[in-house]
């Protein structure tokens, strides 16, 4: 069976901060999830209460404005919460955190739309479906009338809105215009069979001559300008965090990964009755694993404090698309040695450690992650001279 063994987060030394309440709730997710494993892994899509809990912990509304109730919280919170609930469950901690990030995105909708979404609170579960544009758009009134299929809702199943993006007929063919629509107005279809992340239940869903109001639209370029008076989560331009945001499940599966794999060699016993810890071969896996995964971690840390209170330019926004892209290639290296050595143990069905293989490459195959992209990007801002 998959493993329920939860994560705990550390206690922090005397004289350090206590965790946040973040923190705290990735406390309780990761042991729903670690308790629900099996049947995440089988529905393909959390379960009613794990999902729940996820919204009513504090993830939805981790980016939400506080005018509304939420936290306009920091990044690194969401990265060390999110990282902890991994380390039980990548698909969990991969819908906790788009749940969040997809909430920083509908703040940038107008007033009205942003109290069509959380007048009556900020739990609000929100999937998205906005790279690249899909489906149709056509102005009609005051608003869009969309129609067609979008791919890969990440949590679309437990969501109560969702963010679809097209490029709109008639209008520039660089418009990429994001939509706001009640998930009771799409129907989800099963079309998420995956090797990997496969709790994640991003299925596609369609629309057919659905109205949305201009209220409830905004373009992508609207995410790259700071918001007048918002709080620092909405200052900082989308490049700057997408990629930290998806980088983080895959942090946090590789943690587990290393984890379970010294726990079994700890135990285990070579053919010639040596421990297994204790051969040369075993130990240097060992440390070269959890040096790259470390060297992960101190990336993202580093990534989400620019975010949180760093300067905001073309060459920091390409240093956290680089980190980013880098600490995902790092994690996939090191699962990739722990799974190899894993011995015919690790092939198993019943064994988590290829489940962590998996949901460790799947997370870091994100477009978001690609180091060929953020290679551009960082060296387009350091030849250009920018501070």
């Amino acid at each position: 069976m998959l493993s329920t063994a939860p994560s705990t987060p550390p206690t922090p030394p005397p004289g350090m901060p206590e965790l946040s309440p973040l923190a705290v709730a990735a406390e309780q997710v990761a042991a729903l999830a670690g308790r629900d494993a099996a049947a995440v892994e089988e529905g393909r899509r959390l379960t009613p209460e794990l999902a729940a809990e996820i919204g009513e912990s504090g993830f939805a509304r981790h980016f939400v404005p506080r005018r509304w109730g939420g936290s306009a919280g920091t990044f690194t919170a969401l990265l060390e919460s999110a990282v902890q609930i991994a380390e039980t469950c990548a698909s969990a901690a991969w819908c906790a955190t788009l749940y969040a990030a997809h909430g920083r995105l509908a703040a940038y909708l107008p007033e009205a739309g942003q109290r069509d979404l959380w007048a009556d609170g900020p739990d609000v579960r929100i999937a998205a479906s906005i790279v690249p544009p899909q489906g149709t758009a056509v102005a009609e009134g005051d608003g869009w009338r969309i129609d067609g299929q979008w791919s890969f809702a990440s949590g679309i199943d437990h969501a109560d809105w969702v963010l679809l993006a097209s490029r709109p007929t008639g209008a520039d063919p660089r418009e990429h215009r994001i939509f706001a629509v009640p998930r009771a107005d799409v129907t989800v279809l099963d079309t998420w069979h995956t090797l990997g992340l496969r709790g994640t239940g991003s299925n596609s869903v369609t629309c057919e001559g659905v109205h949305v109001p201009a209220h409830r639209s905004f373009t992508l370029a609207d995410l790259l300008p700071a918001q007048p008076g918002a709080a620092r989560c909405h200052q900082v331009p989308y490049p700057m965090v997408a990629a930290l945001m998806f980088a983080a499940p895959v942090l946090g599966g590789a943690r587990g990964a290393l984890r379970e794999w010294r726990e079994a060699t700890a135990v285990r016993r070579r053919v010639d009755g040596r421990p297994a810890r204790e051969t040369p071969s075993a130990q240097q896996v060992l440390a070269r694993s959890s040096a790259q995964i470390e060297a992960a971690r101190l990336l993202l840390l580093q990534a989400a404090q620019r975010a949180d209170g760093g300067a905001v330019t073309p060459l920091s926004t390409a240093e956290n698309q680089r980190d980013a892209a880098m600490a995902a290639d790092l994690c996939v290296e090191a699962v990739d040695r722990l799974f190899r050595t894993s011995g015919i143990r690790g092939q198993m069905e019943s064994d988590s450690l290829q489940r962590r293989w998996r949901d460790v490459g799947a997370a870091a195959g994100h477009a978001a992650l690609g180091f060929e992209a953020a290679s551009a990007a960082y060296a387009g801002a350091a030849y250009g001279g920018h501070a």
